[in-house]
């Protein structure tokens, strides 16, 4: 290790910093580490599997940020950090992990971003290369860090990215990119709404291929025009555009006039998860996957944990989970999205922390298809204030207590859904934990 060069110094020792550390020691590149924890989640493994590294714990050393040759900063960090901007300010490249991972990447790219759904698109694109045949490394802001991906056998990067992730990502330059969709979230660490979505819209950056949300005005590049573009709706589609058309009273996916599959095989329901399946195809056709192939493949993907997904039914009422619904556009697009389909009176459980969102933004939704609305969490009383005369609304005291206020609330026929329109870590560790004990209630019954 050339130990005269200036350090890469990494920001931020969570998961992602982490990955980091690893991939520029295994490059014998001088790495200097710090946080503003004392003891950050993976500090043992860094000490135990990289002792050469010089750790700064327990605040963040303007000194050593000053005298990088680059900073990598972990998506948890704002690059509104003072000693950040300070090093900024002096010229020193800050970035994030993706960049170094756009630096160092040799296959193709495919970038997925958006307030809600990329976590479902990103997994069934990854699906669908890997069945075509395709040597493919999912992950990025889903499962695993993306400098944890790189490989010389790679043909195909699947990668979804956060607005956090993308605010220190000036050239990614993929094959294609796209913004799925923009609603209201992280207004806790943006300026405004407009910081927030402008910070999505760096996906673009030097890519090929845009793929545009048609229905969503929001997701038309806002910063650099790609080379090509295209784009998906719910409506009849143009010529190459990707769209939903109906045959003999039956809704198809379609690419302009030409029918693909019947909505009828998908196993992922509702609008919203029609328009996440046009998305993979546009981005899949890019790539170079096989038409057929992708189309098996969607008739095949019964979707993610905690995103819609039904769990059972007791006494007749039907359990879904949409644990995932961590801000106000995922739980409008699971309303939408389910509404349509339900037969019988829908109760809604939501509640956690609100971060700033604007829960006015659910009342047409919440008026058209929901008769109780279960709240509970932190900021129960906002969503309250926000949604009252829009349906019957109880107050809980606790997770279990909103779920049995639920039960009691619904008859056979009924749905029961959680779809918080909140980040859950005023009770939980994660979405994942609120998820599996809202399953766990539900296997209770």
């Amino acid at each position: 290790m050339n130990v005269k060069a200036k350090p890469v110094v990494v920001v931020g020792l969570g998961k992602t910093g982490y990955s980091v550390v690893a991939f520029f020691a295994a490059r014998n590149i001088n790495v200097v580490a710090m946080d503003t924890r004392e003891q950050p989640p993976f500090i043992d493994q860094i000490k135990q599997n990289f002792p050469q590294v010089t750790l700064h714990l327990g605040g963040l050393d303007q000194d050593v940020l000053l005298s990088a040759e680059q900073v990598v900063v972990s998506p948890g960090l704002p690059l509104a950090t003072p000693e950040i901007q300070a090093a900024m300010n002096q010229n020193i490249k800050v970035v994030s992990d993706i960049q170094v991972f756009a630096d160092y990447a040799k296959a193709p790219v495919l970038a997925i971003t958006g307030s809600n759904a990329k976590s479902t698109v990103t997994s069934l694109v990854g699906l669908m290369a890997q069945e075509f045949g395709f040597k493919t490394a999912i992950g990025g802001n889903l499962g695993t860090p993306a400098l944890d991906l790189i490989a010389d056998d790679v043909d195909l990067y699947v990668m979804e990215l956060s607005s956090f992730q993308l605010e220190a990502t000036p050239n990614l330059n993929p094959l294609a990119a796209t913004v799925l969709n923009i609603s209201p979230d992280h207004l806790d660490r943006y300026d405004s709404y407009q910081d927030y979505y402008l910070s999505k819209h760096v996906i673009f950056n030097g890519c090929k291929w845009g793929v545009i949300n048609l229905d969503d005005p929001l997701s038309t590049p806002q910063l650099n025009q790609p080379e090509q573009i295209v784009g998906f709706t719910l409506s009849t589609p143009k010529d190459n555009e990707y769209g939903i058309v109906t045959c003999n009273g039956q809704l198809f996916l379609a690419k302009g006039n030409e029918p693909l599959l019947s909505c009828d095989l998908l196993k992922i329901k509702g609008s919203h998860n029609r328009s996440n399946a046009l998305a993979a195809l546009a981005l899949g056709e890019i790539a170079g996957i096989s038409m057929s192939s992708m189309l098996k493949t969607l008739q095949s993907f019964p979707g993610l944990e905690h995103r819609c997904q039904w769990v059972g039914q007791h006494h007749g009422v039907d359990f879904y989970n949409d644990s995932k619904g961590t801000n106000v556009g995922a739980t409008l697009a699971a309303l939408e999205g389910l509404g349509p389909d339900i037969k019988g009176n829908l109760v809604l459980m939501a509640g956690g922390v609100g971060k700033d969102a604007d829960f006015s933004f659910l009342q047409e939704s919440v008026a058209k298809y929901v008769n109780t609305l279960v709240l509970y969490g932190k900021d129960k009383h906002q969503i309250e204030a926000a949604l009252l005369g829009q349906a019957d609304i109880l107050l809980a005291t606790d997770f279990n207590d909103a779920f049995n206020k639920a039960c009691t609330a619904s008859k056979s026929g009924d749905s029961v859904l959680l779809s918080p329109a909140c980040a859950s870590f005023d009770m939980f560790k994660s979405f994942e934990h609120r998820g599996e004990s809202f399953v766990k209630l539900v296997e209770a019954l």
